[in-house]
Parts: structure tokens; C-alpha cells; sequence
């Protein structure tokens, strides 16, 4: 039986299968005169996982695909990377250490500069903080409206997109000249990263004066698969109390199982843990093959960046949580016993 969310959703996606059929993008006549850009981010000469779901987009949209990568020394790395990725035309490559970093006051007259040079008629990205950042002020540039954190296609004007914290779909058409895009990354993954044969092309770099200046940067290294993309997830939240009994619980399960660590708002908010490890709403969106989770009661922001994942398992001494409405697995119990007795289980 459908939860009333859940039916005001599946009511909301019929109605508009109903009112916009969907049409394929590569059989329609204004597929023929596509073109899109998929926006690449890249980190010391290796590109992120967001750049392979921008041309996954990009390339359910039909026409030529082209990918654009700006930085220091790109040309014999993630530029080259990108000329490996199957379904790709070309790569325009901007060399210059003034957009290593991808700040978006800076990048973006650069990409529209590209933009306008190469007449696309559809932007993608990932919805990143790079993207986050990047395509508003491109949209801005370009007097066109952004679509954002798209989650499908149905033609090269109509997308669909989450609103009210995933709880219900919206049908979103574009008569923009530009479609500008920035696109989840979970529901856009099928890249073939071998066996293209793009051709590299030098970018126009129009140099305007710099907006701001990159000072510097900490980061939280670590081990473990990354947030975004890992198979196996573990969460913790406001129920483990401090950052102490996180670290002693939390940790401990996802080094066991090979999984990424990940929190709720209100465990980030407490200090338990960087906010890079936020997922929901406000953090990060995650649909991994394993989501498990202790101490999260489940609140419609943390459910909106997780309700994806294949398998959910929850422990929660609160048998009204609303975290066991969408789990698929639950353990009605104290976390405090539960997940180390859990964690040696697994060691053995």
C-alpha cells in the first residue's frame, strides 16, 4: 500500500505521463539540430564523478555531444580522459591555471564565451557544488532560466525534476533558446569511459578580469569510497549523542563493510562529523546498493537524499520513526547495543 506521499508523487509523475508524453529524443525532428555541452569537472587533472553523469545527460538528449574542461595542465590529463568516454564528438580544453580551481565568477564568462562560439542549444552539468555554483551565473549571462537537479528526460524542452523535498515530480518545459542543466548524478550513470575516440580542441579564453582570488584549502582526506558514489553507505545521526560514540560506532561498521561514511543535518550541525558527510535535501543525494543507518529518525530533508538507495536498513529504538516507513529493514532497538554486536557479527 502507497503512503500518502508516496501517492500524491505517483498521482503527480501519472498525471503528467498523461498530459506530456514523453518523446524520444533521437526519433523527433528538433533532435537533428541538437547540440549540447556537457560542463566537466575535474580535480588535479582527474575528472569527478559528476562530469561522466553530465554526459550521461547529455547524451540521452541526442545530437553530438561535446565536453568542455578548463585548468591547469589539462590537455595530457582529464582532457584526455574525456576523449576516452564513448559517445563523445569532441573536447574543447581551456589551459590556463586561472580556472584550476573552478570558481564560478571566473569560470563563467569563460564557458559562455564557448557557449556562444559553439552555438549550443543545451548546457548540462552535474548538480554539484561546482555545478550548483557554475551554471546560475551562466544562466544569468545568457538570459535564460535554469533547470535544475533534473532526474529525467522526456525531450529535448521537457525534464523532470523533484520539488517539495522529492515528494512530488515536476514536469518542467523550457522554451529557452539555451536549455541550461544541471543534473543528479544517481539517475544518470550509464558512461562507457573506454573506447571513444574524441578529437581535443583549444577553447576561446576571453581573459576578463578576475573576480575572485583562490586563497587556499583544507581538506578532510581519508580512505573510504567516496560519499557520492559508493556502493555501501553507513549513517549516523543525533541518537549516537556526540562525536565520540560516532567515531566508535559509525566508523568501526563502515570500515567492516567497505562503505562510505555519511550523517544526517542534525548530527553534522552537532559537531559529529564534517558537513562534506551531510547527506539530504542540503547535503548530498546518495542511491547506493546499501543504505544503513542508526540513531536518524528520518525527517523528510534526510529521506529526499537517500530514498533512492536499493536496500535500506535502520536502527532506531523509536518504533514510530519514520525512517521505517521507507526502510526495508528495520531493528527496533538501542544503537548503542545493536551496532557494535552487528559490527563483530560481520568481522566474522
Amino acid at each position: 500500500m502507497l503512503l500518502p506521499q508516496a501517492r500524491f508523487s505517483a498521482l503527480r509523475a501519472l498525471r503528467a505521463a498523461r498530459t506530456t508524453p514523453a518523446i524520444p529524443a533521437s526519433t523527433s525532428a528538433l533532435a537533428r539540430l541538437l547540440s549540447t555541452l556537457a560542463v566537466l569537472e575535474q580535480r588535479d587533472g582527474k575528472l569527478q564523478p559528476s562530469s561522466l553523469s553530465a554526459i550521461a545527460a547529455a547524451q540521452k538528449l541526442g545530437g553530438p555531444v561535446t565536453a568542455f574542461v578548463a585548468g591547469a595542465g589539462i590537455k595530457g590529463t582529464s582532457a584526455a580522459e574525456a576523449a576516452q568516454i564513448k559517445g563523445l564528438e569532441k573536447v574543447i580544453a581551456v589551459e590556463n591555471e586561472t580556472y584550476e580551481k573552478g570558481l564560478p565568477e571566473n569560470y563563467a564568462p569563460l564557458l559562455v564565451e564557448n557557449i556562444k562560439k559553439g552555438e549550443y542549444t543545451h548546457i548540462v552539468a552535474g548538480h554539484s557544488a561546482f555545478g550548483k555554483s557554475l551554471l546560475p551565473r551562466v544562466a544569468a549571462l545568457l538570459d535564460v532560466q535554469q533547470v535544475s537537479d533534473i532526474t529525467g528526460i522526456e525531450s529535448e524542452d521537457t525534464f523532470i525534476r523533484p520539488i517539495y523535498a522529492g515528494n512530488a515530480i515536476l514536469t518542467v518545459q523550457s522554451t529557452d533558446a539555451i536549455k541550461v542543466l544541471t543534473v543528479r548524478g544517481t539517475s544518470f550513470q550509464d558512461v562507457t569511459t573506454t573506447g571513444g575516440s574524441a578529437s581535443i580542441e583549444e577553447g576561446s579564453d576571453p581573459n576578463t578580469p578576475l573576480q575572485t582570488e583562490w586563497v587556499s584549502e583544507e581538506l578532510a582526506k581519508s580512505e573510504r569510497p567516496d560519499l557520492g558514489t559508493a556502493s555501501r553507505v553507513v549513517s549516523g545521526g543525533r541518537g549516537l549523542k556526540n562525536k565520540e560514540e560516532f567515531e566508535r560506532l559509525i566508523v568501526p561498521l563502515a570500515d567492516t563493510l567497505g562503505a562510505a561514511v555519511g550523517a544526517s543535518r542534525a548530527a553534522v550541525d552537532s559537531g559529529f562529523v564534517d558537513n562534506s558527510l551531510q547527506v539530504g535535501q542540503t547535503g548530498k543525494n546518495v542511491a547506493p546498493q546499501l543504505y544503513l543507518c542508526a540513531g536518524i529518525s528520518g525527517a523528510i530533508q534526510h529521506l529526499a537524499g537517500m530514498k533512492d538507495s536499493k536496500v535500506i536498513a535502520a536502527i532506531n529504538k523509536d518504533p514510530d520513526a519514520p525512517i521505517f516507513q521507507v526502510a526495508d529493514v528495520g531493528l527496533v532497538g538501542d544503537l548503542f547495543e545493536a551496532v557494535p554486536e552487528l559490527t563483530e557479527k560481520l568481522k566474522q
